[in-house]
């Protein structure tokens, strides 16, 4: 018979509390099962290792012995498993992010891995939607940050949070539209107020969407490839155009002359997720990623609530 570390870890927790049914309690398992790995432990190594008394027990000399090693054993596990587990952690992950998420979410996402596992290596690439599946399904990217990602059997899909759009523009322009958040929607916008990000970023197709417009409708094609671009260009007056959430603290503060103003409910939104491979390996890497991110958007979005509060 061959010895088990449960065994070891039992008799450990036998020897540091001497007593069968507080031993079983710090393992959690029955005091039977406790009693029955003892005792074959003891059959394995051909030794007694306990002196069972009448309210008492104490080690033998082979008990302390074998409890010696067993310390040894057990570390070295401890430090293996969680040789393993780092090993994974650190090792370098290629993660995809839209150009909409990557400025806003980035940030926070490195600091906790960071703060998580100094030597974890975070390789980023910022690209449109299409991109990024096409490098995921090749093996080039381990996972990738979208919004809304269309159903597919090759892909896992775990979802992050949901993230609001507003409308930003100069006072004088969100002025003129009259009435409150309680009669803005986004289908009572003027096509031709409107400044959206260039074609193939999938929030200026959303936003569309949530006007029921087509691209030609729309006042100017301007190719802008960052919504800071826009922020820039609305706070001066020129046009409207939707703000994420999590873009709130960033472009604010970049463009202090913009002004916001939310919808009435239901808002617009969209769900950002974190996708994989469904052949690939999971585990601790990718929950531990989507932690991270879930809470980096979590700080972004209290914050876009203290610039622009709901009613």
């Amino acid at each position: 018979m061959k010895i088990t570390l449960k065994q070891l870890h039992y008799f450990r927790a036998l020897a540091q509390t001497r007593n069968f049914g507080r031993a079983a309690e710090m393992v959690n398992v029955t005091q039977p099962a406790l009693s029955m790995q003892i005792r074959e432990l003891e059959g394995a190594l051909g030794v007694q290792l306990v002196e069972r008394l009448p309210r008492d027990l104490r080690l033998t000399r082979e008990g302390r012995a074998v409890l010696e090693r067993a310390e040894r054993v057990l570390s070295e596990a401890m430090e293996l498993e969680a040789s393993a587990k780092h090993a994974s952690l650190g090792a370098a992950l290629n993660v995809g992010m839209i150009p909409t998420v990557a400025p806003y979410l980035l940030a926070g996402t490195l600091a906790r891995l960071r703060a998580a596992d100094i030597t974890r290596d975070l390789r980023l690439r910022e690209a449109q939607t299409a991109d990024l599946l096409m490098a995921l399904r090749e093996g080039r990217l381990d996972a990738v940050v979208l919004a809304d990602p269309s159903p597919a059997p090759d892909l896992h899909v775990l979802p992050l949070f949901r993230d609001h759009f507003l409308l930003a523009g100069s006072t004088a322009r969100l002025e003129s539209l009259g009435g409150n958040s309680e009669t803005l929607r986004p289908v009572t916008l003027r096509p031709d107020h409107l400044l959206l990000l260039d074609e193939g970023h999938c929030l200026a197709d959303q936003a569309l969407e949530f006007c029921q417009l087509d691209r030609r409708q729309t006042r100017l094609d301007l190719g802008a490839s960052s919504l800071a671009t826009l922020c820039g260009l609305v706070a001066q007056g020129f046009g409207l155009t939707f703000l994420p959430e999590i873009a709130l603290p960033a472009e604010t503060a970049a463009a202090p002359d913009m002004h916001l103003r939310r919808f009435q409910p239901p808002e617009p939104s969209r769900g950002l997720a974190l996708v994989r491979r469904e052949t690939s390996e999971g585990g601790v890497w990718f929950d531990d990623l989507h932690r991270h991110l879930c809470d980096a958007g979590a700080e972004l979005l209290g914050r876009a609530a203290q610039i622009a509060p709901r009613d």
